[in-house]
């Protein structure tokens, strides 16, 4: 298998043979985090092949190219230029505490990192792990943690299969990254702690030049456009002249419904947007002010 430094020289040999004009983003090669950013990509508009195996692909439409790694490697290239940006976990950034600019939270490939116990063991509190031993590969982000609360445990370090430290009497708990917590039930384990929430970010370098700068601007709109999409609902609704009024103080749109008159007299048909999260209450609500024939649409993509 090739080095990393090889790999990074061969990356940063292609890279002078690019587009000065390109701006290069790092993403996972394969993987959910690799699938949730590629699709987030392509919703910007951003039209590019698939990778397969190929290591880099240019995109057709935007002056952008992206490089395929490993996500351990991710915030190594980013910090010393061979990519510009980078999409990476928040809990592998921290951990490596490189030097790089966090631009943009993406909402998705949330998890948490969690300390977990044997699930026949009792738990009290975090005093439970004074003097024991943790494995895991996030030793920076479990002894911050572990510190900041004041307890006095060792931790190591481990790349993979953490979850089968204890029952092979190589610690007495673990810390790692958990998301439906169905690994640590299949391992006999539970999880008593959070230790730091996670997502994907977009990062960058920190000496991005006055036309990438541009480029990261251009990038930040798409994705804010499609971010604000996905969690808003486009709402259209008929309702009575006297009804109208009351159902305006329901909708929280953008500034205020559209109000558009219908041929039957005395009717008139209301557009707006809401929230995702407040969708299925308001909806209620308006059916109980008085709208009719409600029609609720997804949004694609919200510029504000």
């Amino acid at each position: 298998m090739a080095s990393l430094e090889k790999i990074g020289a061969c990356l940063f040999k292609t890279s002078m043979i690019m587009s000065t004009e390109n701006i290069r983003i790092a993403i996972q090669k394969s993987g959910r985090l690799s699938e949730d950013s590629l699709k987030l990509f392509k919703e910007c508009g951003i039209k590019f092949e698939a990778h397969g195996s190929k290591l880099r692909s240019v995109s057709s439409n935007f002056p952008i190219e992206f490089l395929f790694l490993r996500d351990d490697d991710i915030p190594g290239y980013v910090e010393d230029g061979v990519a510009d940006l980078g999409v990476i976990g928040l809990n592998v950034l921290m951990e490596q505490k490189r030097k790089v600019d966090i631009v943009k939270e993406l909402g998705f490939s949330k998890c948490r990192l969690s300390l977990a116990i044997p699930r026949n063991e009792v738990y009290t509190d975090l005093t439970y792990f004074n003097g024991k031993s943790i494995a895991t590969s996030y030793p920076n982000l479990t002894d911050a943690f572990l510190k900041a609360n004041g307890v006095k445990a060792e931790t190591h370090e481990i790349s993979g299969s953490v979850e089968i430290a204890p029952s092979i009497g190589l610690a007495e708990g673990i810390c790692d990254i958990v998301s439906t917590g169905g690994t640590l039930l299949s391992n006999g384990l539970k999880e008593v702690a959070e230790v730091f929430q996670s997502q994907a970010v977009l990062i960058s370098n920190k000496q991005l030049n006055k036309t990438k700068k541009e480029l990261l601007d251009k990038i930040i709109f798409r994705i804010d456009a499609v971010q604000k999409g996905q969690n808003a609902k486009y709402v259209v609704l008929n309702a009575k002249e006297e009804n109208i009024a009351q159902i305006i103080a329901l909708l929280p749109g953008m500034r205020s419904p559209s109000v558009v008159p219908l041929a039957e007299k005395g009717w008139f048909s209301l557009h707006s947007v809401i929230s995702e999260n407040d969708f299925w209450e308001i909806i209620e609500s308006l059916r109980l002010a008085g709208a009719e024939g409600i029609l609720v649409l997804p949004i694609e993509k919200m510029i504000l």
